[in-house]
């Protein structure tokens, strides 16, 4: 037994009983599908806990030993393996609690266990007395639980239309239970168990804590004592009992004592009940068809000894210990036989149906009436349930027609006792003092219980015989539903009844009478029956003055009563000035007898008018029957209550506008507030003098509160604006004045009688300022003092009163003292939790405190905006400044608080926390008062404490219900309430959210538990309980969520409660978006929580009523997701991102391992998901793709409005000013504005014509209305729409590009690319959008089809990288995904290009970016130039096509398919729109014209005029490009469109036709035309004005990068246009010419970096190509002086070309590299490699040029030209002076460095191509130093991975092969370039060259040497001069210069197959050095 002792953490007396509780309400109450099976196996476990009710589990030595040990030996616990020590004090109190409740010490150890666990949901508490809770609450389950058992049977009263086999199930398992003595167990447990017997034996262990814990565990025992009886009587509704049961029944009745008050409390009146129905036949009246079965299951009927016992049982003669309650027994018994002897089966029962009339007799004796009427009716629960009221109805109605003639004895009796009465007051004797007045009871009784009709039953209608056909549709005779045309026969003697009673009334009945039919006239029909019977009463004449005629309860007698009380009284009116007369009696009065009747008429009137509009009207259009009467009398000095009867009954008439209007200007004629002093008048008169003089020493104020109660109705229904004309200044403001300063603001000071009336009177007039306030609108008119005339003088008019209300609250004024003391009041006595008189108005007078504080706080900004703009001279502050201010009573700033604290008492009063939660929400807008609000809050920790548990308790009800817009059912309390909890719950997440965009320290870091007083970042979340760490709302707000998320069905809330769940994501996010939450929050979701994942698996969310809703869910959530991805990734958790990925991305369904069983539950869903895929049966949708497919983009658009008497224009121009944006940011109208201003329109309307249209007009803002509800409908589904699709687009972003890459391996990433992509283009295409929605909707999809398109490229060509690495060779191609993927992908970018119509650019640009990175893939990868050819050109020819190539074609003929269609939209958006529309426009038709073959695209860009419209565009772009380069860094907009236009133009000119077509469309005339190539930038000055970020380039970059493009393009027409340049040449040459200055300084650039490299290698190469001497003539158009001009030109690039080629191939070289490699610290390998590449360009461009020109001006040497002086030494200076000419010693250092640096270059080649081929042998050091030029930042290599490591090594080395391969091609170009020129003049010089004199030196800067004569060079050549070149060739050319020559040729010629003519050169030239000269 020892071993099994295992403690139930859970406490088997609470967790398991709240849990079978929640089963049984989702079955019975709630109707979830699958609770029934639930319910079995609960119902199961749960049996013993039903037998023995509430029996504790016994005591036992053995348990108390093991207790007493588990401080040292510890004690197991259920579920948890080991043992666990418990603490000694513990174990105390456990041994306590097991005294206490006398239950098991195991059970009384868990309850503590449990209360320490549930402890954070109850603070203040210590577990003890949360253990004491849990114990009550878990009977109070059990109790519940059978209660909604029984409910649940079949039978004969009600039904709750739930499944057969639910009702089989319960009944199967009550029936059993109530076998087994149910009934007795339930009626003993009602006899022990009460609150003050529980209490002592608590308070004896104290076990009981503050008042809202004694409050709490009373209502526990309460509540559980009522469900037992509630169970009972549920039971006797539905079935009889036995025997034996009901004589336990009848046995506990004897013993029932009655309350103070002489009622009886809930639970005995619920027995009470419970014996009525066991004794009910009248179900069988009924006749529904399973009639038969419940006569056989009667026991009336079938049981003989069952009749005798209960007969035998009320007929003995002991009395009860309430004769009251015998007597009612009786009376049902007597009923009960008088009905059974009706019925066929009752014959058998003679005996016992022969004594109905001695027990009614009985129970006559007993005072039945009044029993019923003070025992039954006084108890506070009888009207809260329909069936007590039903069998009531039945009992009553049953004695009035079944025993007729009883009726008939108790009016004789009456009317003998009046005539005695009546004798004795004529003798003057004394009245007998023992008279019967049954039927006085009886007419109370009828009157006071038909009264009350909480449930709109409207029993009291079948005491109404319809003579008449009403005007009601729904009007049946009775409730039992008979039709109309006869009525039934207890309907007919029912009111037979009511008409006898009224006949020759004697007077001592006259008001049981008049009470009985007010009971009568209570309901809509009712009180037309009634007013028709009052009607019909009166004489048909009104002549007879003395009324005698009239029946005495009519209309007639009674108006004419009151207008005789008036003639009488009104002789009487003192003179005002005669004050004596208040105190003294009036010498001719009223009796208390005729008030006491005229009070009873009285109410009578006004319920009959409260209810009937008709009767209102009637009773005001009959000229004697006017209320105006009523009014007199109030003048006449009759007692205050009835003043208060006359004020009351004038609230009632004052329900219809079109009596108010009048009431209103009788009140002010009638002076009864007097609002106009006479002159000289010393006294005020009226209510006013009543209130200070009468009722205030009476201490008793009715007639107050009665005009409270007027005033309220008659502003309600109507309030003129000019009341009072004429007499005074117009308006409401004496009467405002009245309540404000003589009846609120004194209210506190007075004396009460009786103390609930002071609340009353609060009450009543705040309710007055609340409706004032209400319906005021501020407006600039209020604010400006207008004047009116008076008696012939100007007085200021009055303002509209709930101006004045609004200005006494921005106001420190006694008002707002009063109100927000009655605040401080109001929750000082909630805190009490104790009852007391006026409870329900002071909790309505703090309500209305509350709604007026909100009301101003919401209006407050209108008013003070209008009150800036009137510039009118109030002073008024805001109120949430004075709410900061300090209260009066405390000393303490403590308003706030207060309102605050209301929230603590939401369980008692929804509205207030409700009111209260919107305050604090206006207040929480203003920063500055958030921070003080943070401190106010916290300063205290009892104060801190108890605000958090408030704000926790709102979000934590259970019973709060989220109404969707169509419902509106007024008529449920309930309902209401439940709607109001959901509101609070609204307005508290509002304020979090509001409270998270300020800054730190605000109101919702404080209620969600983050640091306030320390960094919000170091804050330590918690689970409640742990670290005592309180229940914050964080812990409230995922409870929530949380609640459901481990079912299949998913969060409870998203579906139950929609917008909750959106705001409760909202915050979520708000926490993990804001950097100081963040780290906090996401460690908290992650690790105490998994709050994420739970949550994704159950997406999408489908709401069917609410898409809108279920979007934002989904939004938030995913938005919170991606950045969990993101922080996960950054964090390198590495098995948290892996889990998110896979559960967003997988497509296999999960296996079965389940985490928790939390994955179990999707196998279900995904099986059928996967069996509609077409794919495989294996195959799920992707969590993604599905979450895609439930954002719908469809969306449905209002019609334009059908308009026939507004104009739409207007109309529309109205609707746009009444727009607004929401909080949610929302542009939505608002409709109720928007109402009021229609409306306003319409009343404008003057005319018959306009009345007569009237009802149409009105139809017709109806459906402008209904309209504008539309459009906000569909502004806010798109809106969530967006949102929802840009949180889609984040998620997939962070998925593909912020996760680690090998998180999902490279081929499932592109299929999983491949699906989304495929998907969006289908859902984009195949929902017809209208303009709205695409705007809205589609540039998101095109950012996301960018986005994927970008990762799809990248994932491609990565994975290619890698297979390349692998492979070895790139052919393998697109491994992981298929060609036609691929295709199909590219065709869905075409589609949607096209489909978008000419508006969306912007959006198209998108989708350009996506087909350029599509268009990326086919590109095939840079490959290391290896120098081998390897393979012949035929092998070359005939070898299959590579993948790429492959690609490529297929991509171009699917482009090609698309026509022009395609090529129209892209060539359109090229030329014209948005700038990066069009550089991305032009970017695609670069790449689709690099892949046209056939150049189908060139052709139509140059038929369609497009490339001319780009062409001329140059000159446009000028001006723009002439503003880039001002110092001030510009927009580089035009640069960028200028440099893809650039771009573009060169790809058309690398074609020979495009070439020529762009010379045709006149290029470089346009470019001639261009200024900004003559601007350059000074170097110097812009080095101030560099951008720091080095974002922005400097000047003289911009200048490059405009230039430089342009030098490029030239440079490809030139190559382009034919073998000779014919075409291309001379224009190139005009534009070199035109720009000749800036030419010249360029070539003559003073400091060479790499940019001016870049240039110099652009210009010497157009130069080399184009300034030939002869190149002008070709054109032949040119005039020869001009020709001479251009000719000059010509030269000086000549000259200018050869001095640089001094400056480079001299010793400036080594300085540049060595500079280049100290300006770039970062990556100077690279920098000078560029160096090296852009220097060897521009040497081997002017050795070309040299070559050009050397071979143009001869073929043969002898005619050459020299371009070289004969100095063979190698330059001496570092700089080569311009003026000079070069030497050939220049040529031959060249040569010799050239050769060096090959040879240099080789052996670099091959070392890298080594290490490529052997990259994964290479260790980590060099790879490292190989990725450092290719990553930024420092360490950045370290942070990257292995693989990406090697990549990019090998990209390195791929470019470092690369570089050296193209250096080796110019090195040899230009060793054979030299050797020519070199060959060329030494030909000349030692063959040709005549020497001059040697006394003529050579003139230095002379330029005859490059004349084409050969004299002039004759002449200037000594022959000593000759004969040291000689020498000095001779010596430089020597023979290991010549063997390094042969190498380069052996080297490079072999690989390169191509033949160089180095032998040759080399040959010549050594022949040319040895021969000597004859």
């Amino acid at each position: 037994m020892a071993a099994q002792m295992a403690v139930n953490s859970g406490a088997s007396l609470w967790g398991p009983l709240k849990e079978l509780w929640e089963t049984v309400e989702g079955a019975v109450w709630r109707r979830q599908s699958e609770s029934v099976h639930l319910l079995d196996l609960q119902l199961k476990k749960h049996k013993p806990h039903f037998l023995s009710l509430y029996r504790n589990p016994p005591k036992s030595a053995e348990q108390r030993d093991k207790v007493r040990k588990a401080s040292t030996e510890g004690i197991s616990i259920q579920g948890q393996q080991g043992s666990r020590l418990v603490p000694e004090q513990l174990l105390t109190e456990a041994l306590i609690l097991s005294d206490m409740f006398d239950l098991g010490e195991l059970a009384a150890l868990e309850l503590l266990l449990a209360g320490e666990h549930q402890q954070p949901h109850f603070p203040g508490l210590t577990r003890g007395l949360v253990a004491v809770l849990l114990y009550w609450d878990g009977k109070l389950c059990v109790a519940n639980s059978l209660r909604s058992l029984i409910q649940s049977r079949q039978g004969k009263t009600f039904t709750l239309e739930l499944s057969g086999e639910l009702v089989a199930l319960t009944t199967r398992f009550t029936d059993e239970l109530m076998s087994q003595g149910l009934t007795k167990r339930i009626l003993t447990l009602v006899s022990e168990v009460n609150v003050t017997r529980e209490f002592e034996r608590l308070q004896k262990q104290r076990g009981l804590g503050n008042e809202k814990h004694r409050k709490e565990v009373s209502d526990l025992i309460k509540e559980s004592r009522q469900a037992l009886a509630d169970s009972l009587f549920s039971w006797t509704c539905q079935s009889p009992l036995t025997k034996d049961d009901t004589l336990a029944l009848i046995g506990h009745l004897e013993t029932v004592a009655a309350e103070a008050d002489g009622s009886l409390d809930s639970v005995n009146l619920a027995l009470v009940m419970a014996l009525l129905y066991c004794l009910d036949v009248s179900f069988l009246e009924q006749g529904t068809e399973d009639r038969e079965d419940l006569l056989q299951a009667l026991p009336l009927l079938t049981e003989r000894e069952y009749v005798f016992a209960v007969h035998s049982r009320l007929m003995e003669g002991q009395t009860w210990k309430l004769p009251g309650l015998q007597a009612v027994c009786r009376l049902a018994w007597a009923l009960a036989l008088r009905a059974l002897s009706q019925l066929p089966q009752g014959s058998s029962l003679v005996e016992f149906t022969e004594a109905d009339e001695a027990l009614a007799d009985l129970a006559l004796v007993g005072d039945v009436f009044l029993f019923m009427k003070e025992g039954m009716l006084g108890c506070e629960g009888f009207t809260q349930e329909e069936f007590y009221i039903r069998r009531l109805h039945t009992l009553i109605t049953d004695f009035l027609a079944l025993m007729p003639m009883k009726v008939k004895q108790l009016r004789n009796r009456a009317d003998e006792d009046a005539r005695l009465v009546h004798m004795s007051l004529q003798m003057g004797s004394e009245p007998p003092s023992l008279l019967r007045k049954d039927l006085d009871h009886l007419m109370f009784l009828i009157g006071e219980f038909y009264s009350k009709d909480p449930f709109g039953l409207e029993l009291g209608l079948e005491f109404w015989c319809p003579t008449e056909s009403l005007h009601h549709t729904s009007l049946q005779g009775s409730y039992l539903g008979m039709a109309l045309q006869r009525p039934p026969h207890k309907q007919v003697v029912l009111s037979k009844f009511v008409r006898q009673m009224g006949d020759l009334l004697p007077s001592t009945l006259y008001i049981p009478y008049l009470r009985m039919l007010k009971g009568l006239a209570n309901g809509p029909q009712c009180s037309h029956y009634c007013f028709s019977l009052l009607k019909t009463n009166g004489a048909p004449h009104g002549d007879n003055i003395q009324g005698v005629a009239a029946s005495a309860v009519s209309w007639e007698h009674f108006f004419h009563s009151l207008m005789l009380y008036h003639e009488n009284l009104r002789r009487d009116m003192p003179n005002p000035d005669a004050a004596a007369h208040y105190r003294q009696p009036p010498t001719r009065g009223i009796t208390q007898r005729e008030m006491d009747g005229l009070t009873s008429f009285l109410e009578l009137l006004t319920t009959i008018i409260t209810w009937s509009e008709n009767a209102r009207l009637a009773l005001c259009e009959h000229p004697q029957w006017t209320p105006v009467v009523v009014l007199g009398l109030l003048q006449c000095s009759v007692p205050p209550v009835l003043k208060g009867e006359l004020l009351r009954c004038l609230a009632a008439f004052g329900k219809s506008p079109e009596i108010a209007a009048s009431l209103w200007q009788s009140l002010e004629y009638t002076q009864i507030l007097q609002t106009v002093r006479a002159p000289g008048q010393r006294q005020a008169a009226g209510i006013e003098v009543e209130l200070n003089e009468i009722e205030s020493s009476c201490e008793e104020y009715p007639l107050t509160r009665a005009f409270c109660q007027l005033i309220s109705t008659l502003v309600e229904s109507s309030l003129p604006v000019n009341l009072g004309a004429g007499l005074r200044a117009p308006g409401f403001d004496p009467y405002l004045a009245f309540l404000r300063d003589a009846v609120f603001l004194p209210f506190p000071t007075r004396a009460y009688r009786h103390a609930a009336e002071k609340w009353e009177v609060a009450d009543g007039v705040l309710e007055v300022f609340l409706k004032l306030l209400r319906d005021y609108e501020p407006q600039p008119a209020h604010f400006v003092q207008e004047m009116v005339e008076l008696h012939g003088e100007q007085v200021p008019a009055h303002k509209p009163p709930g101006h004045s209300i609004m200005f006494h609250l921005l106001n420190d004024s006694p008002t707002l003292a009063l109100c927000l003391s009655l605040l401080e009041e109001g929750v000082r006595q909630l805190d009490t939790y104790a009852p007391f008189p006026g409870k329900k108005h002071l909790e309505s007078a703090v309500l209305h405190c509350l709604c007026l504080l909100e009301l101003a706080l919401q209006k407050e900004v209108v008013f003070m905006d209008l009150l800036r703009e009137s510039q009118a001279s109030l002073l008024v502050s805001p109120l949430e400044q004075l709410l900061q201010g300090v209260s009066p009573q405390t000393r303490r700033a403590d308003h706030i608080v207060n309102i605050a604290s209301y929230l603590y008492h939401s369980s008692s009063n929804p509205e207030a926390a409700f009111q209260s939660a919107k305050i604090l929400r206006h207040v929480a807008r203003y920063p500055n008062i958030q921070i003080r609000l943070v401190g106010d809050f916290t300063h205290d920790q009892a104060v801190s404490d108890k605000l958090m548990a408030g704000f926790v308790e709102c979000l934590d009800n259970d019973e709060a219900e989220e109404m969707m817009e169509k419902e509106e059912d007024p008529l449920d309390a309930q309902k209401k309430v439940a709607r109001i909890r959901h509101e609070t719950k609204v307005h508290i997440l509002n304020l979090l959210i509001t409270s998270l965009e300020l800054k730190p320290p605000n109101l919702a870091l404080y209620l969600l538990g983050y640091e306030v007083k320390k960094p919000v970042s170091s804050t330590n979340l918690q689970d409640p309980g742990v670290l005592g760490c309180p229940r914050s709302c964080l812990h409230a707000i995922l409870s929530l969520l949380q609640r459901g998320s481990e079912k299949r069905s998913g969060p409870v809330l998203s579906q139950q409660a929609p917008h909750l769940a959106e705001l409760c994501y909202q915050v979520i996010y708000q926490l993990c978006a804001c950097w100081d939450t963040s780290g906090p929050t996401m460690r908290y979701l992650r690790t105490g929580q998994d709050f994420l994942f739970s949550h994704l698996q159950h997406m999408p969310f489908s709401l069917p009523g609410n898409q809108i809703a279920a979007l934002s869910q989904m939004s938030w959530l995913m938005k919170t997701a991606a950045i969990e991805l993101r922080v996960t990734s950054l964090n390198r958790q590495r098995s948290h991102t892996q889990r998110l990925v896979s559960l967003l991305l997988d497509d296999q369904p999960p296996t079965q391992h389940t985490v928790d069983g939390e994955l179990g539950m999707e196998e279900e869903t995904r099986s059928v998901c996967g069996f509609l895929h077409f794919d495989t049966a294996s195959k799920v949708r992707r969590k993604l793709l599905c979450v895609l497919d439930a954002i719908e983009f469809s969306q449905d658009i209002p019609d334009l409005l059908q308009l026939d008497f507004f104009e739409r224009a207007q109309i529309e121009q109205v609707i746009t000013n009444c727009e607004h944006v929401n909080e949610q940011g929302h542009t939505i109208c608002n409709v109720k504005l928007l109402h009021r201003v229609l409306v306003a329109e319409v009343n404008a309307l003057q005319g018959m014509a306009a009345i007569g249209q009237r009802p149409l007009l009105m139809e017709e803002v109806n459906s402008i209305l209904q309209q504008v509800v539309e459009r906000n409908h569909v502004r806010r589904s798109l809106s969530a729409k967006r949102h929802a699709l840009q949180s889609w687009r984040s998620l997939v972003e962070t998925l593909l590009t912020a996760c680690p890459a090998d998180l999902i391996p490279a081929d499932d990433r592109q299929l999983i690319i491949r699906d989304l992509l495929l998907d969006l283009h289908d859902k984009a295409r195949s929902t017809v959008l209208s303009e709205d929605a695409a705007g809205e909707l589609m540039p998101i999809v095109a950012g996301a089809v960018f986005t994927l398109t970008a990762q799809l490229s990248q994932s491609i060509l990565s994975e290619q990288q890698q297979g390349a690495g692998l492979d070895g060779d790139g052919s393998s191609g697109f491994a992981s995904i298929a060609n036609s993927a691929l295709h199909l992908v590219l065709r869905k970018i075409l589609d949607f290009i096209l489909c978008t119509g000419g508006g969306f650019q912007r959006l198209r640009a998108h989708l350009y970016g996506s087909l350029l990175y599509y268009l990326q893939i086919a590109q095939k990868p840079e490959e290391p130039d290896t120098l081998q050819t390897g393979t012949s050109m035929w092998e070359r020819l005939t070898a299959p096509e590579d993948s790429f190539s492959k690609l490529q074609r297929e991509n171009l003929s699917i482009i090609e398919s698309y026509g022009t269609a395609l090529m129209e939209v892209v060539c359109r958006d090229a030329c014209d729109g948005h700038e990066i529309g069009r550089m991305l426009a032009l970017a695609v038709l670069d790449g689709v014209v690099s892949i046209d073959r056939r150049s189908q695209w060139l052709v139509y860009l140059c038929n369609s005029g497009y490339l001319r419209v780009l062409v001329e565009s140059l000159r446009q772009d000028d001006v723009a490009l002439q503003g880039l380069l001002t110092p001030q860094p510009p927009l580089l907009k035009p640069l960028y469109i200028y440099e893809s236009k650039m771009a573009l133009l060169t790809r058309v000119a690398k074609t020979s036709e495009g070439a020529v077509e762009l010379l045709r469309c006149g290029l470089v005339s346009q470019l001639m035309e261009c200024q900004v190539f003559d601007m350059v930038p000074d170097s110097d000055t812009h080095r101030v004005m560099r951008d720091p970020s080095g974002f922005i380039p400097s000047p003289l970059d911009r200048y490059r990068q405009i230039l430089l493009p342009t030098l490029r393009l030239f440079q490809v027409i030139l190559t382009s246009t034919t073998m000779h340049h014919q075409q291309g040449a001379p224009q190139v040459l005009q534009w070199l010419i035109v720009h000749a200055d800036t030419i010249q300084s360029l070539l003559r650039c003073q400091e060479l970096s790499m940019g001016s490299l870049q240039e110099l290698s652009l210009l010497t190469g157009i130069i080399s190509k184009t300034a030939h001497p002869g190149a002008l003539e070709q054109s032949g158009e040119v005039h020869s002086a001009v020709l001479m001009e251009f000719q000059g030109h010509i030269n000086r690039f000549q000259r200018m070309s050869l001095s640089l080629l001094g400056r480079l191939a001299g010793g400036e070289r080594e300085r540049l590299l060595k500079q280049a490699e100290m300006a770039a610290p970062g990556d100077p390998a690279e920098r000078r490699e560029e160096m090296e590449v852009a220097m060897q360009q521009v040497c081997a461009n002017i050795m070309e040029y040299c070559q050009t020109l050397l071979l143009q001006s001869s073929a043969q040497a002898q005619f050459t030209i020299c371009l070289f002086s004969p100095a063979g030494n190698q330059p001496a200076g570092r700089d080569v002076a311009s003026s000079r000419v070069p030497s050939l010693g220049l040529v031959l250092y060249l040569l010799k460095t050239s050769a060096a640096d090959f040879s240099r270059y080789h052996q670099s080649h091959r070392q890298s191509l080594s290490k490529l081929q052997a990259l994964d042998q290479l260790p980590p050091e060099e790879l490292k130093e190989l990725c450092q030029g290719l990553v930024l930042g420092p360490g950045g290599v370290d942070k990257i991975s292995s693989v990406q490591r090697s990549l990019l090594a090998k990209r390195r080395l791929v470019q470092l092969i690369n570089n050296r391969a193209k250096l080796l091609a110019l090195c040899s170009y230009v060793i054979e370039t030299c050797l020519f020129v070199l060959w060329r003049h030494l030909e000349y010089y030692l063959l040709y060259c005549t020497p001059t004199d040697p006394k003529d030196a050579l003139l230095p800067g002379a330029n005859s040497l490059q004349g084409s004569g050969r004299g002039l060079g004759l002449s200037k050549v000594s022959q000593q001069d000759l004969d040291q070149l000689q020498t000095d060739m001779a010596a430089g050319f020597g023979e290991a210069l010549q063997r390094k020559l042969l190498e380069v040729e052996g080297l490079y010629g072999e690989v390169r197959s191509r033949y160089t003519f180095i032998q040759a050169l080399v040959r010549r030239i050594r022949g040319l050095l040895r021969r000597t000269k004859s």
